[in-house]
């Protein structure tokens, strides 16, 4: 029986602590910067109407940040402040803001640049026509399996199995690349074995040095390998606090900068979360106009929402009209769905516009 199977069968369905089952890569904070706490600090209670969403969802955190500080913050479920979590497919976005560090380096020429300069199996007559944007727009066209609860997909055997890269180097291109959004984990995979090409050392280490230590996170945050020693589980499994979550949307709001400092270019961070409306959408009927570089895109009460989401209902979600940030973690989310965006994104949205409101 193949690793990754046995694995899934042992394990079941991902959890929010899978840290415990696999080897990690630590993302160190040494520069701790707490949250500044605003003076109605946790002064409004949840609406009783909430709590029945908060329980059905199985909310574990929800954090709410306006103008720079912290208004909200309440945990469930045995979390608490310094509970880490499972980001599952939030880590796609983290990845989105490492390239736009390494092209602010100068470690990756453009989006436009090709794979193959950097992932060598990719050198191939099937391959070399990708490019990065086609990696971070979900357009690559690649053949991979997107399915989640079967133990059998490709999915299943990146998320239990021990040899990403070997899987990866197997894909090839099936859809012409640049021209449809078709979701796939393999496109964040591919990209983090690009930034480790282009700036020598693996994304965990890239990430603390370009996002965890300067945006001041409060606790190390861990990033599941798939062996000790191996490959980052790029796509999914940075697990981090909600309060260190929120310094994302926050950095967002900031258009990149922090306490003064550029971070990720403002330009590429611009583009990354817009949609790119020159793709097709998932069916083929639109224009692509909630997706951007690995952020979702969506609208509440007419004000642009930018959004990091994952399998469980994990969400960061950046307001910039209002400049807040709302982080919602927890073990489920509302089935259906508008644009690929969970129906519940919508009453987190609502809660924190009500717990930010004047009494």
């Amino acid at each position: 029986m193949p690793v990754y199977l046995r694995n899934a069968l042992l394990h079941g369905y991902a959890n929010l602590d899978d840290y415990k089952i696999f080897p990690n890569n630590e993302v160190l904070a040494n520069n701790s910067q707490p949250w500044p706490v605003a003076e109605n600090y946790n002064q409004q209670p949840i609406p009783s109407a909430f709590l029945r969403w908060i329980q059905y969802y199985h909310t574990t955190a929800f954090v709410v940040v306006r103008e720079g500080r912290l208004v909200h913050e309440s945990y469930y479920r045995g979390y608490s402040a310094s509970t880490i979590s499972n980001s599952f497919s939030m880590a796609k976005s983290i990845v989105s803001l490492l390239v736009g560090c390494a092209i602010k380096d100068g470690c990756i020429d453009s989006v436009e640049a090709p794979v193959a300069r950097y992932f060598i199996p990719y050198n191939t007559p099937q391959n070399q026509s990708l490019k990065i944007i086609h990696l971070l727009t979900m357009s690559s066209g690649l053949s991979w399996d997107e399915r989640y609860s079967s133990p059998f997909s490709l999915t299943t055997q990146a998320y239990y199995g021990n040899n990403l890269r070997d899987l990866m180097a197997s894909l090839h291109v099936v859809d012409t690349p640049g021209k449809r959004f078709r979701y796939l984990s393999c496109n964040t995979q591919i990209l983090s074995y690009v930034l480790e090409d282009a700036t020598g050392k693996d994304i965990a280490r890239y990430a603390q040095e370009k996002l965890w230590q300067p945006l001041g996170a409060t606790h190390t945050a861990l990033w599941s390998t798939d062996r000790a020693g191996g490959d980052e589980k790029a796509y999914c499994c940075f697990f981090a606090t909600a309060t260190d979550f929120a310094r994302i949307g926050q950095l967002i709001l900031n258009h990149g900068r922090w306490n003064g400092v550029t971070i990720v270019d403002s330009g590429y961070l611009a583009h990354a979360t817009r949609p790119a409306i020159w793709l097709l959408n998932e069916k083929g009927t639109a224009p692509l106009n909630y997706y951007g570089y690995h952020f979702w895109i969506l609208h509440y009460k007419n004000h642009p929402v930018i959004l990091l989401q994952g399998l469980g209902g994990q969400y960061v979600m950046a307001i910039p009209d209002w400049q807040m940030v709302v982080v919602r973690l927890g073990e489920k989310r509302c089935y259906y769905k508008f644009n690929s965006i969970p129906c519940d994104v919508y009453i987190w949205l609502l809660l924190a516009d009500k717990l930010t409101q004047p009494n």
